[in-house]
């Protein structure tokens, strides 16, 4: 067959149902294998971006690899922002690209890039295959390399006349990875170190990052938490990883974390980390993170461990696996443990410092109202899907995640116009899942031709957009330090929003429904659930100085973090609950006390 059918033919052999691309000249010849293709449906994206964040949306939402396919040029170099963004957010993807022909490689021809030198930082690794022989391993290795150990994307450079070249196919194919050993099973040595040093604390955090997530470890997470009774905090890529409703759950750390999440780890004596990276977003400023901390840190990738925090036990293995063994030898400790006193005083936190905001002064609606209905009326079953800047922040605060694989959205690249894509493919893997994306008009500007994807696919997603008239992150950093100048971030042109999103998301092929008052957000959010034959936009116009609180400032200390403009909370202050003490210290020299009684 020739090179074209045998990538089509790897790729389902491989286990993949479902491509995401648009063609051009250098991948012409692959085009006229998927025509023929009988296992392999491709979906045409308006824009290769878009195939690489559908991709993403796929595979994170499905747990399997995701592949998008770009012609040479400019279709391979429009992946790149996509590729990057799975790289940083380790997504399990595989985009094959098609190339000039062998012989024009390095004459600067025709829609030629060097697509591998380009990819080479951001990607976990990518080939040029310059013989059709090579193409079965080539592909098998791609999945192999995107989809163990650490995951990430993975991209196979192609050139056209590797395409066209016919060869004996044969599968499986064999081939040989020296150096890529990826370990995955933890050493039992540094399990007991790790079970001892959380017998010896006092103040012990599970910090959770998407790794669990990526691992499939949710199970063994919640063993784990019911074996110790450690507090739980859950990175931006770690919601759903543990569920909220658990009294054990502090929240979501960080920047817009929640006081409770950032005062554990500020005042923790141990840090578990499980496959979380020590973000500058969680951290702030690293020399005052979790000063009193010692740290377990457990990780799939050995180069993420000991890179920001000095480690006191380093694990290397599956999330999975280093959760199971932890729980393990837990059960098996005889003393067992007790972290009621720790436990009280982040009640009293949570008590203290509930989810909550403030109604806009003009009266404008305000968007964590509605994302708060949103949350209430498609409950946790739904997948939800976020853009980059306030919306995401509101969606990961004010959405009440209970299970994994449940929210989506851009962390470490922090992508506008990941939303509407990603929610496209998420939906093409999981066609039985109701799936929202919650943007920001400035993110769907940017990648909502995807919609008419969505509906002449038939892959009806729903999307509350959120439209404040602004770029409104940059804005609230405008506001808050400098001075108010707005400068380059009013997206309309005086009081008029433009474009009317009403009439471009029917011009797209969408139901859409605009929003002004609060009264009429329950009724919308319900019609858009009623519609299931086409994707619905539902433009919500909020006020355009909603700010996201609480806020650590760049660069700052976690222990200033505001609850509210103004208000900071002291980690050592008194807990609103009665029967907790004033401070960790003395609910613990209490506890110890009538211990000895």
């Amino acid at each position: 067959m020739t090179g074209a059918e045998a990538i089509v033919r790897s790729l389902e052999e491989l286990g993949t149902d479902l491509v995401f691309g648009l063609p051009g000249g250098a991948v012409l010849p692959l085009y006229d294998a998927l025509y023929n293709s009988k296992g392999l449906r491709h979906v045409l994206v308006r824009h290769e971006q878009g195939a690489g964040h559908a991709a993403e949306g796929y595979a994170l939402a499905s747990g399997r690899v995701g592949v998008c396919i770009a012609t040479s040029g400019p279709g391979a170099t429009n992946l790149v922002t996509a590729l990057a963004d799975a790289n940083l957010d380790s997504v399990p993807m595989v985009a094959v690209t098609g190339q000039v022909g062998s012989a024009l490689l390095g004459t600067d021809a025709f829609q030629e890039a060097d697509i591998r030198g380009v990819t080479m930082p951001i990607t976990k690794h990518n080939f040029i295959v310059t013989d059709p022989n090579e193409i079965p391993a080539a592909l098998a290795a791609a999945f192999e390399i995107a989809s163990t150990g650490r995951p990430g994307p993975v991209l196979v450079d192609i050139p056209k006349d590797v395409q066209n070249a016919e060869f004996e196919f044969v599968w499986p194919p064999q081939y040989d990875m020296p150096g890529y050993k990826p370990v995955t099973t933890p050493h039992r040595r540094q399990i007991d170190q790790a079970i001892k040093l959380i017998s010896q604390a006092q103040r012990p955090v599970l910090y959770i990052g998407g790794g669990v997530i990526k691992a499939n470890a949710s199970k063994e997470l919640a063993e784990l938490v019911e074996a110790t009774g450690i507090p739980v905090v859950t990175t931006l890529m770690a919601l759903g990883s543990f569920p909220e409703s658990h009294p054990l759950h502090m929240g979501m750390p960080g920047m817009h974390g929640t006081v409770p999440a950032v005062g554990a780890l500020q005042r923790s004596d141990l840090l578990v980390t499980i496959g979380a990276r020590f973000d500058d977003r969680v951290t702030g400023d690293t020399e005052s993170f979790a000063p009193e901390a010692k740290v377990i840190h457990a990780d799939i990738d050995p180069a993420e461990i000991g890179k920001i925090r000095e480690v006191d036990v380093p694990i290397v293995g599956d999330a999975r696996e280093v959760l199971g063994s932890l729980t393990h030898v837990a059960r098996a400790h005889s003393d067992g443990f007790n972290f009621r006193p720790w436990v009280n005083y982040l009640e009293g936190m949570k008590e203290r410092f509930p989810r909550g905001y403030d109604e806009n002064a003009d009266g404008s609606l305000s968007p964590q109202f509605v994302i708060g209905e949103l949350s209430k009326q498609a409950g946790p079953e739904a997948i939800y899907v976020a853009g980059v800047g306030q919306h995401q922040m509101w969606a990961a605060q004010f959405i009440d995640f209970e299970q994994p694989r449940t929210w989506l959205n851009s962390g470490g690249l922090g992508t506008m116009g990941y939303a509407v894509p990603a929610a496209l493919g998420a939906k093409a893997a999981l066609p039985e899942k109701e799936v929202w994306a919650v943007d920001g008009d400035g993110c769907f500007q940017m990648t909502n031709q995807e919609l008419t994807t969505a509906a002449v696919e038939g892959f009806p997603i729903k999307v509350a957009l959120i439209n404040n008239g602004n770029l409104g992150m940059v804005r609230q950093w405008q506001t808050l330090f400098y001075d108010k100048n707005y400068s380059s971030t009013k997206l309309g042109s005086g009081d008029t929003y433009v474009p009317d999103f009403v009439q471009l998301s029917e011009a797209l092929g969408c139901e859409a429904i605009r929003v002004t008052k609060q009264e009429d957000v329950a009724p919308a959010i319900a019609r858009a659930r009623e519609i299931n034959d086409r994707p619905v936009v539902v433009e919500f116009i909020v006020g355009e100085d909603s700010q996201v609180w609480p806020m650590i400032a760049a660069g700052s200390s976690n222990s200033d973090i505001e609850y509210a403009r103004g208000l900071r909370p002291d980690f050592d202050e008194e807990s609103s609950a009665a029967e907790t003490p004033a401070t960790i210290d003395e609910a613990i020299d209490e506890s110890a006390q009538q211990e000895e009684k």
